[in-house]
């Protein structure tokens, strides 16, 4: 679903990321760790199409980024750190709209829309402009405007930041739920008890290096991932 062929990217002559490599496949919860500044964001925003860059190659579902963006964008969604949204509409209009460009049939999103709504608890608040949404709720939102258009590749950096307890709960099964029927995730995290649970395989990046990456049980072995995690990138 996804390959990353020795990819590069540099600003100002440094190299953020370094010819990494990586193959994400339909069914993979691919879990990218790494500490900040490490490179994990730079390289979502390249395989979502964002992000720019000369060197190497970026593969979604057989179609390179570099070629044929568009097609590539329709295959996917990305949700960043800090998603921005338009605050003056309502959730729902928002959701509509991210309906809208993704062609999602109108008979479609609504039960997705009210599936969604009640297992983030958000139903009550799409009335509600989105200006008023506290942090976490915005990210239920943008969430739910990802499993609206059903992507083949999900890309998500830091999903599980400012969700409540129940909303992360909420999130890890919908995504094992999503792998199930085909479609692949890759995101990134700081939260390596989750990343270990969740993740069928890991990826580890230091100073823009790829260091380690295959199935989680392969990579960390019989020690927990914080181990190999803070083992693999100690100075």
């Amino acid at each position: 679903m996804l390959q990353i062929i020795n990819f590069s990217k540099s600003y100002e002559g440094k190299k953020a990321v370094d010819n990494l490599s990586l193959e994400v496949k339909s069914g993979d919860i691919y879990g990218f760790i790494g500490h900040n500044g490490a490179g994990k964001t730079t390289t979502l925003k390249a395989v979502s199409g964002i992000l720019d860059f000369e060197e190497g190659d970026i593969i979604i579902d057989g179609v390179s980024i570099k070629k044929d963006a568009l097609s590539c964008k329709k295959k996917m969604a990305y949700i960043p750190d800090n998603p921005d949204i338009y605050e003056h509409l309502t959730g729902m209009e928002f959701l509509k709209f991210i309906g809208d460009i993704y062609e999602v049939e109108k008979n479609e999103r609504i039960p997705c829309i009210e599936r969604f709504g009640n297992e983030f608890e958000m139903l009550s608040a799409l009335s509600e402009p989105v200006g008023t949404y506290s942090h976490g709720m915005k990210q239920k939102l943008v969430l739910m405007s990802a499993f609206l258009h059903k992507p083949k590749l999900l890309l998500l950096d830091e999903p599980f930041m400012g969700l409540d307890p129940k909303a992360a709960h909420t999130l890890k099964n919908l995504m094992k739920e999503m792998c199930s029927e085909g479609s692949a995730i890759f995101f990134s995290t700081h939260v390596l008890e989750v990343a270990e649970k969740l993740c069928n395989k890991i990826a580890v990046i230091k100073g823009g290096k790829l260091i380690e990456s295959g199935e989680t049980e392969k990579v960390k072995g019989n020690q927990s991932l914080e181990d190999v995690f803070l083992e693999l990138t100690r100075e």
